[in-house]
Order: C-alpha cells, then structure tokens, then sequence
C-alpha cells in the first residue's frame, strides 16, 4: 500500500498480555506524582475516552488526555531490556515502562499513525509516540533511563479511544485501518531522535493528522531551523 492508502476490514495483528491501572500518588522528588506503578488487571476493564476505568496520572498537563489515554509497550522489549539491565526486578513482569496495555507481536516499526483497532469491543486509533520523561531515570534508578528508551526507539506508544468498551488480557488485537502505512511510530520517534530539521521532511510530516503537542514540535522546528530542549524532559532539569 502506498501512502495515503485506507485498509478496510479486519486482520488480526496481535494480543494482549495484560491490562494494568495504576493510581497517583507522590513519587520521588518535591511535589512530583506519577501512576507509573500499575497493577494487572485480570478482569475485564472498562476502556472510555479519558482511558481505563481506575487509571490515574500524575501530572494531567502531561500525561493522559484524549490523545494518550493508552499507553501501549511491547512485551518483546523486555528481552532486551533485562539483558542490559540484569539484576532489575521490575523487569520480570508487565508494567515496569507505566503501560497500560502489554502487547505481544507488535513493535513501534509495526505500528502506523492513525492505524485503528478493534480489542474486545473498544475501538481505538494511534495518536503518538510516547516521549519517555525522567520520571523512567527514578523507577530504574539509572539516570540515564529515559535517554536510552528514546535513543532505543523502544518507546511505546498512544492510542486515542474512539468508541468506548470493554478490554481484558488474551484479547486479539484487529487491525481495521492503516491510512498511513508509510509513517511507522518507529519512524516519527527517529525524527524526533536524530533531531532531524530538514525542511522537506518536516513538512511532509507536518501534513499528517499529528496531535498538537508533535504539530508544535516539528513546525517549531521547521520555523526556527532548531531543535528543542530535551533537559527537563529527559533529565528533568528545571
């Protein structure tokens, strides 16, 4: 399929190891809060728009919303993952990234932009690449955590929800629409990585149905000539 291509109907493209739910509560610096640690969830869970019923975020101008109501990580990466880091307990099970949905058969170079599922009876499109934050640098205990998710491109990513439903661990997931195969979140999050300012590509991908905080990102970009700070994000420098 070229871009800008629409896939109708349904194909089954992997499943659901696990649902997790976490609540906020103070994490590890002054004033900071976060829902990173989550639970599994072996009953099925309601999935509305804001995200999974009994889900929380720490910090709402930043997490969560319409546009990140799910995070989604590959249970794949964990392999590579414990390999680097041997001796992180966090690592023997789900949920060690924050997610809320632990995948199995899909990696970020298999996922595109805007491609709609279908889970139990949710019905959900991917909105975004997760940026991955500091708050990664404290739950490992390693202070370079954060970078080395980005640099890795083994990120995650977010799904909006478009109808309201129930979701539950060992659900298929259905692929029903992929209109922009050739933007791959793999791809998007390399953009973002390699601090790529080249004007042609900036504006291929300013074309795209982005959400607004990766639309102010690269058109920044694209005005200005430069790359944003990544400091307080990956550091969390004030």
């Amino acid at each position: 399929m070229g871009n800008g291509s629409v896939m109708t109907g349904q194909q089954g493209i992997g499943t659901i190891r696990a649902v997790l739910t976490g609540k906020a509560v103070p994490y590890t610096r002054p004033g900071s809060r976060s829902a990173i640690a989550k639970s599994v969830r072996t009953a099925p869970v309601r999935l509305g728009p804001d995200g999974l019923e009994g889900d929380e975020q720490g910090d709402v101008r930043i997490h969560g919303g319409a546009d990140k109501a799910v995070h989604c990580y590959a249970w794949a990466h964990y392999r590579a993952w414990r390999r680097e880091l041997p001796h992180c307990g966090l690592l023997a099970r789900p949920g060690a990234f924050g997610e809320n949905l632990s995948v199995e058969g899909l990696l970020e170079e298999d996922v595109c932009l805007g491609d709609r599922w279908r889970v139990g009876s949710a019905l959900l499109e991917l909105s975004q690449g997760r940026q991955p934050c500091w708050k990664l640098n404290d739950r490992f205990d390693a202070p370079d955590m954060a970078r080395r998710v980005q640099d890795s491109l083994r990120t995650g990513w977010y799904m909006r929800v478009i109808a309201p439903g129930l979701i539950e661990q060992g659900d298929a997931i259905a692929l029903l629409e992929r209109p922009f195969p050739d933007w791959t979140v793999a791809r998007l999050l390399a953009l973002i990585r390699d601090r790529v300012r080249d004007p042609a590509q900036l504006s291929e991908v300013l074309g795209l149905p982005l959400p607004d905080s990766w639309r102010r990102l690269f058109r920044a970009r694209l005005e200005s000539g430069a790359v944003e700070s990544w400091a307080r994000r990956l550091d969390g420098a004030r």
